[in-house]
């Protein structure tokens, strides 16, 4: 009589993808996912941000470019230890609902992107698992343009608040940042929370594009199996986090310089209007040097927090979207 033996799988047959999903998968756990992602990448790095925006609006910058460490203690001394964090509930407001949007409309729209405009399989999952560099870079430009939308005026608050000097921690740190929105609304009208959302699309755009774009690349390179390793995912994030930080560097010196006019010490920086405006008031402030403001702190800034956010953003679409 036959027996039927068991059949045992070899390497092959139990070799999974992380990013082989179920056809079902949830857009909540995708929004879930990038909602970690963007509140993880913007705290854990708060205070590397607040110095770089102050960095940024300076006149004279020998206060604070010694080094990043000297500059952090001695804002921590003189004002506390809070001043650091100043603005970093507008943050977690923001950053995780705009985040959720991010990586949603990047997944969808590179998914679409890769079916429409490759050989491979259609597929009709949210996410692929293809590795298109520059279909990437489109997939975030769109991203990006739909994440700003929301995140801007949380942007603008966050920023007033870590410029200015003359804002005391409070026990309530949701009343004062209503304070503060209520204060600009007050003063400068409901256009202040958006007159630096073409400079923001115009400085973010293109750090997508050399994020999403560097990001898939680098994932081609050290990881081609596209497996779930969290190291390859930090390292990743990493390259693409200061590359694209340093290249757009002098459009964030525009966008910070639009969104803190109100509280500007420069009096041509308080009437600017837009883009061109900001550019010209910065140059006649301290020629090309300002729009280099801050670049270190931002690099260091958007390495970690970049890697954090994709190593993030790949854990928790590993824990949420694996059957």
């Amino acid at each position: 009589m036959q027996q039927n033996l068991p059949i045992i799988p070899g390497p092959d047959s139990i070799e999974i993808e992380y990013e082989a999903l179920p056809d079902d998968a949830s857009v909540a756990a995708h929004l879930a996912a990038g909602a970690f992602a963007g509140i993880m990448e913007h705290t854990v790095m708060f205070p590397i941000d607040s110095l770089k925006t102050r960095m940024q609006m300076a006149s004279n910058t020998n206060e604070l470019s010694k080094s990043v460490i000297t500059s952090i203690s001695k804002i921590a001394s003189s004002e506390g230890i809070y001043s650091l964090w100043r603005g970093v509930s507008s943050v977690v407001l923001g950053a995780g609902p705009a985040h959720a949007i991010y990586f949603s409309v990047f997944e969808a729209t590179k998914t679409m992107l890769v079916n429409r405009l490759t050989n491979s399989p259609h597929s009709h999952k949210i996410v692929t698992d293809e590795n298109h560099p520059m279909i990437a870079s489109g997939a975030g430009t769109a991203a990006t343009t739909a994440s700003d939308a929301l995140m801007t005026p949380f942007d603008v608050l966050k920023q007033r608040m870590q410029a200015s000097s003359q804002l005391r921690q409070t026990e309530n740190t949701s009343v004062k940042l209503l304070q503060v929105a209520s204060d600009i609304y007050k003063k400068e009208g409901f256009s202040a929370f958006y007159i630096s959302y073409p400079t923001t699309l115009f400085t973010n755009i293109p750090f997508a594009a050399l994020n999403f774009g560097f990001y898939e690349y680098s994932s081609s390179v050290l990881n081609p199996n596209n497996v779930y390793n969290p190291y390859l995912h930090c390292v990743s994030g990493g390259i693409a986090g200061g590359i694209a930080a340093a290249i757009t560097n002098p459009l964030d010196c525009i966008k910070t310089a639009l969104q803190t006019k109100g509280i500007s010490r420069n009096e041509n920086m308080k009437y600017v209007t837009g883009f061109k405006s900001a550019t010209r008031a910065l140059f006649k402030e301290s020629g090309m040097s300002a729009f280099t403001r801050g670049l270190k702190p931002r690099i260091i800034f958007n390495v970690p927090s970049t890697a954090i956010s994709w190593t993030a953003y790949e854990m928790a679409k590993e824990l949420l979207l694996k059957n």
